[in-house]
């Protein structure tokens, strides 16, 4: 599988992103969904779920254990928040 994230562009551009700009623009979106009326606040979160969910699968192989245990408790309070502004 690390194999395949070295041939796919995609990966290999997201690499290129300063790790700042990534944090900054993802906080970005996690405010604006925040002060967004409940169901446009649900979807934008559970787009931004999904987002971190294919990163995390995509990375899971090359991540040590504390991370990816880190990783899916962010990932499933993200959701949980995402389903509680949903409905």
């Amino acid at each position: 599988m690390p194999q395949d994230v070295a041939n796919n562009p995609l990966l290999r551009r997201l690499a290129r992103v300063p790790k700042l700009t990534a944090v900054l623009g993802t906080l970005a979106l996690l405010v604006v969904a925040v002060l967004l009326p409940n169901p446009y606040s649900g979807l934008l979160l559970l787009a931004l779920a999904a987002g971190l969910a294919s990163l995390l699968v995509i990375t899971w192989p090359v991540q040590p254990v504390g991370t990816r245990a880190l990783r899916v408790v962010v990932l499933t309070l993200l959701t949980a928040a995402a389903l509680t502004r949903l409905f």
